[in-house]
C-alpha cells in the first residue's frame, strides 16, 4: 500500500514537472504580437530564449517520469520495480540538472519569472523527486529476495 503512495507521488510530480514550466509557474512569454510583428519579449531580440528551451527538455523529463511511473503501477515483480524507480532518480536528476546546469536561462536578465519562479519550482520538484524515488529504491532493494 504504500508503495502506491510513492508510485502515485512520482506520477504527480512528473506531471508538474512535464506541465508547469508552461502553464503552472509560467516560463516568461517568449513572444508577444505587436502591430502584426513578432517581438521577443524575454531574453531580447537574440531568438528563441534558453528558458524556453529549458521548459521544452523538462516536458520531455517529465513524461518519461510519468511514463515509468505508470510502468511501475503495471508490473509488481520487484526487481522490475527497482529497476523503473532506478529510472525515475536518474531522470529526476536530469530535471534538477536541466534548469540549473545544462540549458538554464538567459544570461542577461535574472530578473527574470524563469528564474524567480519556474526554476526554483522546477528544483523543488525535483528534489522531492530524488528523495521520493531513492526512498522506493530503497524500500525496493530491501524486499528483493538475493
Amino acid at each position: 500500500m504504500k508503495t502506491i503512495i510513492f508510485i502515485a507521488l512520482i506520477i504527480v510530480l512528473g506531471l508538474f514537472i512535464a506541465v508547469g514550466p508552461l502553464y503552472i509557474f509560467r516560463i516568461c512569454d517568449a513572444y508577444e504580437m505587436e502591430d502584426d510583428e513578432l517581438e521577443v519579449t524575454c531574453c531580447g531580440p537574440s531568438g528563441f530564449p534558453r528558458c524556453q528551451w529549458t521548459a521544452q527538455a523538462e516536458i520531455g523529463i517529465g513524461g518519461l517520469i510519468i511514463a515509468l511511473g505508470l510502468c511501475m503501477l503495471v508490473f509488481s515483480d520487484v526487481k522490475t520495480v527497482l529497476g523503473l524507480a532506478l529510472g525515475v532518480f536518474f531522470a529526476a536528476a536530469a530535471a534538477l540538472a536541466v534548469p540549473n546546469f545544462l540549458i538554464g536561462g538567459c544570461p542577461s536578465s535574472h530578473d527574470m519569472s524563469c528564474y524567480n519562479i519556474a526554476f526554483p519550482a522546477l528544483t523543488v520538484e525535483s528534489i522531492l523527486l530524488l528523495i521520493t524515488s531513492g526512498i522506493l529504491v530503497f524500500r525496493s532493494r530491501k524486499t528483493t529476495p538475493e
